[in-house]
């Protein structure tokens, strides 16, 4: 056995290929659930007993159990993967969250309760077959060379297929393909819930233009005087460009602009808000408050850091349109993340969970106007969420209208279910031609396997990760931030 064979066969021995997802789903239930909890705060009732003034429902710690079932008798007992095939059941833990009722400012009630159950990936660390030697693996009726990585729904194995998608946050400028502007700059801003398109261009009369949700095509000079700098010489040198004409004739466009709350009003009436001077104003704040680049924050203080990126976007498309810089490419691999089991369970329990939350406040009015006043513990319908989850793993119709996210794995054998396991699917219609998308890019190279693709309408659309492939978790700003300052950088805001 020559060297590289040796060194091969031990990569194997102390990795998985699955290890990235197994991590994936690990940081979904150690950390972005409790994120997903957090987002939904504070929740108020909109109907409440006329004896009071205040009455809030919070949900505050999110824990996740180890895989049980709970027999006909009522009894729980852990249950192990192999029993879950035999019986048709699903292998998944309950899901308990600490929540509290607040009453005028004192808290009425306190509880731990149940909101559902999650389906867990074999191998992950809510697993019970974690840290099991071989021969205990035997015992348990478990194949000790399996790799784990996926889920038991109704005694079906499921796994979920990675997602291939554009980098959010991240703008990309390219030749536009219609008529309008010659470039076109697209960012997909994604923060929680918040998955919002931009675009940027410059029209015919080199004014440039942006677009997000229900504002359409209104001048970035406005937007950024909205956001709150509204001094040209400021704007000026924050975007720093050399083509500064362009810069000029946009500036001059709208000198008569001079304040923050005129460049409001102005967006209002562009975008058709017809109330009041003072609602429309208000109305605007709040749409570029919560829609306008919500990854840089959803408050009114974060509209200056999305002035100066909106500053920094220009000069960009100035830099791409006159030939200093290069078109962006958005099929090179930086250009790209893929979505992890972990992140589709995000995905699935935030909508979901605003779902409970739905059904909650509905079960909590209803009771009040019949002139009772119920315990939120009582009201809380656990099987709803359990169901929802269970149903979207089961068909693989996942959120936001996609397909085939959740397939039985084939066992046919053994390198067809790594290969399963492995699989690596593009959002883009399998009708449509996207050479440029199916083509082999440099880029894949160590990342996806350059043979494994179907022939037919996937070809290049359906592909698979490279043996030796590992997938790096999303890096936390904050640690990045704690890194810089240790190393003395300096912060420019």
């Amino acid at each position: 056995m020559n060297k590289n064979n040796i060194i091969i066969k031990k990569y194997f021995e102390e990795n998985s290929l699955v290890n990235s997802d197994i991590e994936s789903f690990n940081i979904f239930l150690e950390e972005e659930m409790q994120k997903i909890i957090d987002e939904s705060g504070t929740i108020l009732p909109t109907i409440i007993p006329h004896t009071i003034d205040e009455f809030k429902i919070k949900f505050e710690k999110v824990t996740v159990g180890k895989p049980e079932i709970t027999e006909a008798d009522g009894s729980k007992r852990a249950i192990f993967p192999i029993e879950a095939r035999l019986r048709k059941i699903s292998y998944s833990a309950p899901i308990f969250i600490e929540a509290s009722a607040h009453v005028d400012g004192i808290q009425r009630e306190s509880f731990k309760t149940l909101i559902g159950t999650m389906p867990i990936m074999l191998k992950s660390k809510h697993c019970h077959l974690t840290g099991l030697s071989e021969q205990e693996l035997i015992v348990k009726g478990e194949d000790p060379y399996d790799p784990g990585g996926y889920f038991i729904i109704n005694g079906t194995e499921k796994v979920l297929i990675s997602i291939e998608d554009l980098a959010p946050n991240n703008l990309l400028v390219e030749k536009s393909p219609n008529t309008v502007s010659d470039y076109a700059g697209k960012l997909f801003s994604e923060h929680g819930s918040y998955k919002i398109p931009h675009s940027i261009e410059k029209m015919k009369d080199d004014i440039f233009y942006l677009t997000f949700t229900r504002v359409k095509r209104v001048p970035v000079i406005i937007i950024i005087k909205a956001l709150g700098l509204v001094k040209d010489e400021e704007i000026m040198k924050a975007i720093d460009t050399d083509s500064k004409d362009e810069v000029f004739i946009n500036l001059f466009e709208f000198v008569n602009v001079k304040t923050q709350e005129e460049a409001l009003d102005y967006v209002s009436k562009k975008i058709g808000i017809t109330q009041a001077k003072e609602i429309r104003i208000e109305r605007m704040k709040e749409i570029l408050v919560k829609y306008l680049m919500p990854h840089l924050g959803t408050t009114e203080e974060d509209g200056i850091f999305k002035a100066l990126n909106l500053c920094k976007m220009i000069k960009k498309y100035i830099a791409v349109s006159n030939g200093n810089a290069a078109d962006d490419d958005k099929d090179h691999y930086m250009n790209k993340r893929l979505k992890l089991s972990g992140t589709l369970l995000a995905d699935l329990f935030r909508v979901n969970l605003k779902v409970l939350i739905g059904d909650l406040l509905y079960n909590f009015q209803r009771i009040v106007k019949r002139g009772k006043f119920p315990s939120i513990k009582v009201i809380i319908r656990d099987k709803l969420l359990t169901q929802r989850i269970y149903s979207s793993m089961a068909t693989g119709n996942w959120v936001g209208g996609r397909k085939g996210i959740s397939q039985r794995i084939q066992r046919l054998n053994n390198l067809e279910t790594l290969s399963h396991l492995q699989r690596v699917v593009s959002p883009l219609s399998t009708s449509q031609e996207n050479f440029e998308a199916r083509a082999l890019h440099s880029t894949h190279l160590g990342r996806l396997c350059p043979i494994e693709t179907p022939e037919g309408t996937n070809i290049g659309l359906r592909k698979n990760l490279a043996l030796l492939a590992n997938i790096t978790q999303e890096v936390k700003e904050e640690k990045i931030v704690k890194t810089l300052k240790a190393l003395n950088a300096k912060f420019i805001r």
